[in-house]
């Protein structure tokens, strides 16, 4: 037995510290190996897809140059797909298009071959028969219905229109027409938001093959078992047949959620049938035109407030853009909904949302889930508001914020952790607010004396995000994570919850190491693999730490509970106490599933209730510098105050913080999907444009910890999604600060200010993307 002085497990302490992240090493290194660095496996072939060059169309005829040399070229086409349903929420996407495509870019025939070369010049001699169909490519078209280019599925959306889903949410007087007409001011507008590629840095991946024991793949994504469950429907399998694991993966922003199941049914469609391993890689041009984007939306609000500005009555249209299929839309919808009144007290409040078909490539998840794009539009309508009032945006929301013990439009009761306004004056403190808007009309005024043509501008957004899946979702989705003892006092952590670089394999072990005093360094991540690991969920709605994280937390604890009384009856080191535990018992594994708070109870048929466990909260303050003959916008400095609960890893939530918010400015000012005739006209990083780190800003960037108590470590909140939410409408606030041009449309482009600056802009003109 080793002498008591000898080496003990490292006591708990890690969380709260910024620990070397544990893929740090080997992506410095470039020794990770991401799912195109896999060694190639025996016989294996490439996978390509041929796409429909058209929006919309029947499908004629499919024909094989007969010039060609096909003999070693493999061909899938939709006959030899067992069930060609791509499965999510509603069955209306096909694996590969029959008869009919709805979509530029919707797959029709798959190929693989050996010779990369070869397999390109085959791509070439398929030529497709497509009777061109008319198609709808704008929102205002599929409202209006006079074509409907949608088939809805058994029990969905509204049959014989373009309608996928509708939502309504109420609270208060339920005639909200009438209570306008009481109050002192009432403000109409409309605003808009465009579509957004995540160019995660990896472009979509997967490598498949077969064997006795069924299919397997191992690919780039966020959300294994949705695409084991996509497999299993389509191959008509049983679920042990399938077999699929997360290879090291390259970024996601939602991008990964649900669209590698497509690919995965394509490439194991071409194993399949060759008898042979498949790696299907997407090159740049095809993975923005192929895959999902963030989904247009259009917000048309009416506010009736006070004299004083006390806010009174919201009315709110919002209508997004779902594109060709379903995906997952409905849920996009719903939390794009659920945040569409803000961080504002309501009384009353009628929200309608709609989603609708169109034949542009189906949109899907993408950071923020459909609350960036309401957010917009609530908060460039409060500086709407205070404008028309004639006050400082930043008075009207401080007086207006939500606060604990308040109401949200769901009826919520906001019972914890709720730091509105603490965020909201440590934003307005960091970046000096009033003080610095003072200094900065002064400075303009000077400029104009001067005849410079840059100006200065301020502005600020305070908004929150939900965190965990909405209402009654989690108690559904019963997401499971499990702990395993090793030998020598080791941990496992086995979870579905991925990595895709946003450091969840280094965060669950702090909590695991805080939760049974074992050693940082002394604890393992299992690949996330559907034959390994429990369902703990996707990897999505900022959940993972929250949610996931404070099951790792109970199943760590209960672990070391169980070695520590071994240790307590029988003496010895933690690592001999874990060793005698395991000789005992064979395995030792705990294995828990989540509860959400008591508290939360969601009434799905009202929509009503307690949307979210709790939200994260956060304030940003934009300066830029806009000048006036160009109208290019430099964002000087970005503010950030985020509430986290409590910070695990704190240089990685100011990370979150920051690279959110660089995305976040990305979408305002520079990043445009160009269309034509339902066509992506820039599909590359030379002409789609991202912001860089010469673009980035200084941030300045402070963590508030408002804990929440069901929170893991001590009361974390999920933050990934909440940065993304209000820089747009922080830097345009600051843009119409600095240029007098109140912009209600993304992006804020030097051509779309300067039309502003002329008036040429209408409250919809924007919001025809694809036409």
């Amino acid at each position: 037995m080793t002498a008591p002085n000898e080496k003990e497990p490292k006591s708990a302490g890690v969380v709260g510290k910024s620990i070397s992240r544990s893929d740090g090493v080997a992506k410095v290194l470039g020794t990770a190996r991401y799912v195109d660095d896999l060694p190639a496996l025996p016989g294996e072939i490439h996978g390509a897809t041929v796409r429909s060059p058209v929006p919309r169309g029947r499908i004629r005829s499919v024909r094989f140059d007969p010039s060609f040399d096909w003999s070693d070229v493999i061909v899938v086409q939709a006959s030899d797909v067992p069930v060609n349903v791509v499965a999510l929420i509603a069955d209306d996407q096909p694996v590969l298009a029959a008869k009919q495509v709805n979509h530029a870019y919707e797959p029709i025939v798959l190929l693989a071959c050996a010779d990369r070369r070869k397999l390109t010049l085959a791509k070439l001699a398929v030529h497709l028969d497509i009777e061109p169909l008319v198609p709808v490519l704008d929102v205002a078209t599929a409202l209006e219905g006079s074509n409907v280019v949608w088939t809805a599925p058994a029990g969905f959306g509204e049959p014989n229109t373009n309608v996928v889903k509708r939502y309504v949410l109420t609270k208060g007087e339920v005639d909200v027409d009438a209570e306008l007409a009481r109050c002192a001011h009432v403000l109409s507008g409309a605003y808009s938001t465009h579509h957004q590629e995540q160019l995660y840095i990896e472009p979509q991946g997967v490598l498949s093959w077969w064997d006795d024991d069924g299919v397997h793949l191992v690919g780039s994504m966020q959300c294994p078992f949705y695409v084991h469950k996509a497999l299993v429907k389509a191959f008509a399998l049983e679920p042990h047949q399938v077999d699929v694991a997360q290879a090291v993966t390259g970024g996601g922003f939602g991008g990964k959620e649900e669209y590698p199941s497509i690919l995965a049914i394509h490439a194991a469609l071409l194993s399949r049938k060759s008898g042979r391993p498949v790696r299907m890689i997407y090159d740049r041009t095809e993975d923005i035109e192929a895959t999902t984007k963030r989904h247009p939306c259009l917000c048309e609000i009416t506010t009736g407030c006070d004299a004083d500005g006390t806010l009174r009555v919201l009315k709110m249209r919002v209508v997004m853009d779902a594109g060709a299929y379903v995906t997952l839309t409905p849920v996009v919808l719903s939390r794009g909904l659920l945040h569409a009144a803000g961080t504002y007290r309501w009384p009353n409040v009628f929200m309608e949302a709609i989603a609708v078909a169109t034949n542009t490539p189906p949109n899907g998840a993408f950071r923020g889930f459909g609350a960036p794009q309401t957010i917009w539009a609530i908060e460039r309508h409060m500086d709407a508001l205070a404008a028309y009032l004639g006050t400082d945006p930043m008075v009207l929301k401080r007086k207006n914020v939500l606060v604990e013990g308040d109401t949200t439009a769901t009826g919520q009761l906001l019972r914890t952790s709720v730091s509105s306004l603490e965020c909201l004056d440590k934003g307005s403190s960091a970046s000096r607010y009033v003080e610095r808007r003072a200094e900065i009309e002064k400075e303009n005024r000077r400029r104009a004396q001067r005849g410079e043509r840059k100006r200065l501008g301020i502005g600020a957004s305070i908004f929150m995000h939900g965190a965990g899946f909405t209402g009654s979702g989690e108690r559904v989705l019963q997401g499971k994570a499990a702990v395993d003892l090793l030998p020598g006092g080791r941990l496992r952590i086995r979870t579905a919850s991925t990595d895709i670089g946003q450091g969840t394999e280094t965060v669950f072990r702090q909590i695991a190491s805080d939760a049974c005093g074992v050693a940082v360094e002394d604890i393992d991540f299992a690949v996330p693999s559907t034959k390994v690991v429990p369902n703990s969920g996707p990897t999505v709605a900022s959940r993972t730490v929250m949610v996931v994280g404070s099951v790792v937390e109970a199943c760590a604890r209960e672990i070391g509970d169980r070695v520590k009384t071994e240790q307590v009856e029988q003496g010895g080191t933690f690592a001999e106490a874990a060793d005698r535990l395991l000789v005992k018992e064979g395995s030792v594994t705990a294995l828990h599933q989540y509860e959400p708070p008591p508290f939360v109870h969601w009434d799905d048929e009202a929509y009503k209730g307690d949307a979210y466990p709790c939200f994260a909260w956060m304030c940003d303050v934009a300066e830029v510098e806009v000048d006036l003959d160009t109208f290019e916008t430099d964002v000087k400095k970005l503010y950030l105050i985020g509430d986290v609960g409590k910070a695990i890893h704190p240089t990685m939530c100011k990370g979150q913080l920051e690279g959110g918010s660089l995305q976040a400015m990305g979408w305002a000012l520079f990043e445009e999907v160009v269309w034509k005739d339902g066509l992506i006209q820039n599909p590359r990083m030379t002409n789609y444009i991202i912001p860089t780190a010469l673009d980035a800003p200084v941030f300045d960037t402070t963590l508030v910890e408002c804990p929440f108590p069901y929170g893991p470590g001590g009361g974390a909140k999920g933050i990934g999604e909440l940065p993304m939410d209000g820089g747009a409408p922080a830097i345009a606030a600051a843009v119409e600060h600095a240029t007098g041009i109140a912009v209600h449309h993304l992006p804020l482009t030097p051509e779309r200010l300067f039309e502003a600056s002329l008036g040429r802009l209408s409250p919809t003109s924007t919001f025809h993307p694809a036409a």
